[in-house]
């Protein structure tokens, strides 16, 4: 079903029953309004109603305040992500149209409100998965803004509740897909000069999400670690990458021998082809940490089979699903726990860290009249492969 609604925002003015927004057979079409006094035109591509194709539209953006910067986009990551967002695959608040995609933004800063400390105009500057959240309750007050109590407000999509959003409230959030983006400084990063721009982008996808977990479970504590990354794609070979690079032992985990040259290409010492059960037995209680990429339901025994005493299997793909597990499976003191992007204190050390350390994601570089082509592509292979797609806002618009 598709719900149209002329009203306004979240169903504005309509009796629309909350709960809808968690049913994935339930899409919101909102109007796309004019901009606000306190609002500019921006372009941009984006689904204006469900079940269309991207195509170029025009977005109110809010006029900066005293705490924002305001970014020229260059480069915008496209992440499987936005295909999930902008097709309905995943029920709730992602079902909302019209759909402008991007978490992964990477531009110059060209404007600042008067408050703005760490930034100054023509800074190199990045966004990341969120744009707001309600800075005061104890996962935001120690930079874990992701895990915010109130729900942190996605870049595109988002719910505008926390407060320091500006312009036209009632319609939720815009996404990288576009020239400019406005937002609190707090959730704009300063960039490394001579950091490549085309790369910067997936790091507040890819890069936080893999540095998150190795940073919280030790891996950036000195001590050597047997790491292994489950399901090499986008996410895992950055993971492989990171590992390394911290100057660990990585494993990497596949359902079969298709991508172990791959993996070892990228950084891998060893490889598991978990359909092999001599491959896995010949690594059994061998893994300090395990980070799991893979975003299907999957049989975990395998991967705790590999845990060491101790050890740590962290979830990373959203898998809805209930795993099935046992008391054994987690003796001894094996534990499972997760992991979902990062917050403003992690990024800033994922950022020095991949600079220092050159550790980038693989890219592509795609203009905008590419995108319905890459989309289908993610679709159907999600991120099966190492590449990540970048789009250069700045060649689609020429």
């Amino acid at each position: 079903a598709v719900v149209s609604t002329q009203s306004g925002h979240y169903g504005r003015g309509v009796s629309i029953n909350m709960f809808d927004f968690l049913n994935p057979e339930i899409q919101f079409n909102f109007p796309l309004p004019e901009p606000q006094e306190n609002e500019y035109k921006e372009s941009a591509w984006g689904i204006e109603k469900f079940g269309e194709p991207i195509k170029p539209l025009t977005i109110p953006r809010a006029n900066i305040g005293d705490d924002d910067v305001k970014l020229d986009v260059i480069f915008c990551g496209v992440c499987h992500s936005d295909v999930a967002a902008g097709t309905n695959e995943v029920p709730g608040v992602l079902g909302r149209y019209p759909c402008v995609a991007g978490h992964e933004l990477a531009g110059k800063v060209r404007e600042i409100g008067k408050n703005v400390t760490d930034l100054k105009v023509g800074d190199k500057a990045g966004i990341g998965c969120f744009v707001d959240s309600c800075f005061d309750c104890p996962m935001c007050s120690s930079g874990q803004e992701n895990y915010c109590f109130k729900h942190a407000t996605g870049t595109y999509n988002g719910m505008k509740t926390n407060g320091h959003i500006k312009g036209n409230l009632d319609i939720h959030t815009f996404g990288g897909y576009s020239n400019t983006y406005v937002c609190h400084q707090r959730f704009v990063f300063k960039l490394p000069d001579d950091m490549p721009l085309e790369k910067a982008g997936p790091l507040f996808c890819a890069g936080i999400t893999m540095f998150e977990p190795l940073y919280n479970h030790g891996a950036l504590e000195g001590k050597k670690m047997n790491i292994g990354i489950a399901g090499i794609g986008g996410l895992g070979t950055m993971g492989i990458k990171l590992a390394n690079k911290m100057g660990h032992t990585v494993t990497a985990i596949s359902s079969s021998e298709r991508k172990r040259e791959m993996a070892m290409s990228k950084g891998a010492h060893n490889y598991v082809a978990t359909s092999d059960s001599e491959s896995v037995n010949g690594n059994m209680a061998s893994l300090n940490l395990i980070i799991d990429t893979i975003p299907v339901h999957h049989n975990i025994k395998p991967y705790l089979s590999m845990l060491a005493p101790g050890g740590t299997l962290v979830f990373i793909g959203m898998v809805v699903k209930p795993y099935e597990v046992g008391m054994a499976d987690l003796v001894p003191q094996k534990k499972i726990t997760s992991s979902g992007v990062g917050g403003s204190r992690v990024t800033k050390q994922m950022i020095k860290f991949c600079y220092e350390n050159e550790v980038y994601s693989d890219i592509d570089i795609v203009t905008a009249d590419k995108l319905n082509e890459i989309w289908a592509k993610l679709q159907k292979e999600g991120n099966a492969s190492s590449t990540r797609y970048v789009l250069d806002i700045k060649a689609s618009t020429k």
